[in-house]
């Protein structure tokens, strides 16, 4: 590509709401090592990329910032490991100093950029990636996740939910869902042995007989974090998962968790490093390629419709279709 090529993106000059995003032209980013030229086919919309719109995570950013952290692409130019044409894919673009991935061409760190399994569609697997590297990390780093465990989804018809429930499946885990009506036949889809209402007063007194020798692996998606409730659901040696809730302060039962050897165990896939974003890659392409990793999409939105696409999950726009937004150049 010539140096004067220009190519359309969304993007930032200051930390703000979903109206600060604008839409202009740029020129096309230069290829060569350690970069990856890559022509973008399938964006998607994540709340770390609303964070980091909106200032709420703090981290290096080079205005003008192009948002967004995943794509699902092609290879543009030759580079070690891919040749031209290859469908490749990245989650970590948009942080830490990164220009991220809402462009018509991005240029992807070779070491973070994966193969997609041949056969795999674009926008299924571009829907999946984020959420499910997140469940990758959370219950195989943090949680050390074994084959038999009773896991406990929360929130489970959400993306991240949703990757959870289908991830802690395939590792071999016993499932319990908890998540609204109309999200139960899509858990049961994905996996889950069992489905509870979350909105259900006596919620946690159902886990508690599902899971009568305790829940191994309790992952709270909502945010709520009733810990005086759910820690006590804790087998010995029980792991909580929290990474989600930004303004949540809620009271700790500190001899409920230190009687069961238990522990609390809080991440952000934005802190992961390169070899443990890989290992999240090959697993996820193992689960793409069997059919095994599924997503719902509720919508898809052209690039110029960038602002719109963090209003939705934002969920700052009323009827918001239930699934994730994809977004196509």
């Amino acid at each position: 590509m010539s140096d004067r090529e220009t190519m359309t993106a969304a993007y930032i000059t200051r930390p703000g709401p979903a109206d600060e995003i604008r839409i202009g032209r740029f020129p096309v980013p230069e290829s060569g090592p350690p970069a990856v030229l890559v022509k973008v086919r399938a964006l998607a919309v994540n709340h770390v990329d609303t964070f980091v719109r909106s200032g709420a995570y703090r981290t290096r950013l080079p205005y003008p910032f192009v948002i967004g952290r995943d794509l699902v692409g092609a290879v543009v130019t030759a580079a070690p490991g891919f040749a031209p044409g290859d469908t490749v894919w990245c989650d970590s673009l948009g942080y830490d100093g990164r220009q991220g991935s809402f462009s018509e061409y991005a240029a992807v760190p070779a070491d973070r950029l994966y193969p997609l399994p041949g056969g795999v569609d674009p926008e299924n697997a571009v829907a999946s990636l984020h959420t499910a590297a997140t469940a990758h990390i959370g219950l195989f780093r943090e949680a050390g996740l074994r084959i038999g465990e009773t896991v406990v989804v929360t929130g489970a018809g959400g993306g991240v939910g949703t990757a959870t429930v289908q991830l802690a499946v395939a590792a071999g885990a016993r499932v319990v869902a908890a998540t609204r009506p109309d999200d139960f036949d899509w858990c049961r889809r994905c996996g889950a042995d069992e489905v509870v209402d979350h909105h259900d007063p006596d919620v946690y007194a159902e886990i508690a007989e599902l899971a009568p020798g305790g829940v191994d692996v309790f992952w709270d998606n909502t945010g709520r974090h009733h810990l005086e409730r759910t820690v006590p659901l804790l087998a010995r040696g029980g792991r909580m998962i929290i990474m989600a809730g930004l303004g949540a302060a809620p009271v700790l039962p500190v001899g409920q968790l230190y009687t069961r050897d238990a522990s609390l165990r809080g991440f952000v896939i934005s802190n992961a490093t390169v070899d443990e974003l890989a290992a999240a890659a090959t697993a996820i392409n193992h689960l793409l390629a069997r059919g095994a990793l599924v997503s719902r999409i509720g919508t898809r939105l052209p690039l110029t419709e960038a602002a719109r696409s963090h209003r939705l999950q934002e969920g700052a726009e009323p009827h918001r279709p239930r699934g994730r937004v994809v977004v196509l150049p």
